[in-house]
């Protein structure tokens, strides 16, 4: 059975330190709530199941989480190990063990170059260098299991890019 992983960059942020207190824009939360309202769409057009939504523990990311959830009618979720440092090898063994204990779609809402590099190393392994994601961009991908070179990658929507 093929479960569904939908990976997305926050939207558009402010400059400022420290990092991770950085806030999305006026435009961040602009391609936020487009892409909420899109994910909600494409999940009621194809009978999709909700995803759980998880979060950076950043400002800009738990922003972006926020309005996907508010949207999809569930709770955000924070995940410490998807900041904008982290390496892949922790989230890919993190995915294998929540597929395997309770399997179903998931959303994660992290940061450049993260979220490029997980995308790539998904769907052509371990080798990859990684995606270039536009602010507030989202990735789908399907596997039968997350792990480094096993998943499809479905499609990558953005704000604007339609």
């Amino acid at each position: 059975m093929h479960e569904t992983l939908w990976i997305m960059r926050h939207g558009q942020a402010a400059p400022g330190r420290p990092d991770a207190e950085r806030s999305l824009t006026d435009e961040g939360h602009r391609e936020g709530n487009f892409m909420a309202e899109w994910l909600a769409q494409r999940i009621a057009d194809e009978g999709l199941a909700t995803p759980r939504v998880l979060a950076s523990p950043y400002r800009r990311a738990q922003q972006t989480a926020t309005l996907m959830a508010e949207r999809l009618g569930v709770e955000v979720e924070t995940l410490p190990i998807i900041t904008p440092d982290d390496p892949v090898g922790p989230i890919l063994d993190w995915l294998i063990d929540t597929q395997e204990q309770s399997p179903g779609p998931l959303l994660l809402v992290s940061h450049m170059p993260l979220v490029g590099v997980l995308t790539a190393q998904l769907t052509d392994g371990p080798r990859a260098l990684g995606l270039g994601f536009p602010t507030a961009a989202i990735a789908r991908l399907e596997s039968d299991v997350f792990a480094a070179g096993c998943a499809r990658l479905i499609g990558l929507e953005a704000p604007g890019h339609r």
